[in-house]
């Protein structure tokens, strides 16, 4: 779902999400590198807040492109599991994407009134709300992607909505008992799960002018390939 012209910003917000989901990655490498757990809050609401913008720049009710965006996204969930287990001990969920796959058919379903996205995204609640524990971020995650699309073109202070609902995306009860005991790391990802859509939306609004390397559709090979190149890196520094 590219637009012409691109949008600079938009292709700076995936960059910058892509970096704060490797330097969250970066924790399971070998090293005590816990703070950036904090960064790492940054990238699921960016992501979110990319489909989001793609979404509102949509003209059409449904079209080729968004079947194309939303088929990319469910070859490389399957492409990314493999990867994925590789490299994450023991995990709980799922990769993050299927995760994005039913946020984009909820939030779909909302914007556009057919039939058929209507049920595409009353499945996509169902399955959140019966398995939440598969999912990566769990049923708020799912939630995000409409929460962002709700508020692209409001006011900044709107960000409060998506914000809320990406801390409940993030295990609020671990990471509220944690704050309460002074955990620093837990305190700061707070913080930037609440304050991740705002920035966000500035980013959006005011770096148009910046030109960087626009993402095209290799760009869905960076989330398997970069779990394979740091799984190389605890390899050779274990």
């Amino acid at each position: 779902m590219h637009m012409t012209p691109r949008d600079g910003a938009l292709d700076l917000l995936k960059w910058l999400a892509l970096l704060s989901m490797v330097l969250d990655h970066l924790r399971y490498v070998g090293y005590s590198v816990d703070f950036l757990y904090v960064p790492g809050r940054l990238a699921f609401p960016w992501f979110c807040l990319a489909m989001a913008a793609n979404l509102a720049r949509a003209r059409t009710a449904v079209t080729s492109a968004q079947w194309r965006y939303l088929g990319w996204l469910m070859v490389f969930s399957a492409i990314s599991e493999i990867p994925y287990r590789l490299f994450i001990p023991d995990p709980d969920t799922l990769n993050v994407m299927p995760t994005l796959v039913l946020g984009l058919l909820v939030a779909r379903g909302w914007q556009q009134p057919t039939l058929q996205s209507r049920l595409l995204a009353v499945v996509a609640v169902l399955l959140a709300v019966l398995f939440p524990e598969r999912l990566m971020f769990g049923f708020f995650g799912v939630l995000l992607p409409l929460a962002m699309l709700l508020v692209i073109r409001r006011p900044w202070y709107f960000s409060l909505l998506p914000g809320l609902v990406c801390v409940a995306a993030n295990q609020w009860q671990v990471l509220y008992a944690a704050a309460r005991m002074g955990n620093g790391a837990a305190i700061f990802g707070i913080a930037a799960c609440l304050i991740a859509p705002l920035l966000g939306l500035l980013l959006l609004r005011h770096a148009g002018r910046l030109k960087p390397p626009p993402m095209r559709r290799w760009a869905y090979a960076l989330y398997p390939a970069h779990f394979l190149l740091l799984l190389a890196v605890r390899q050779i520094i274990a």
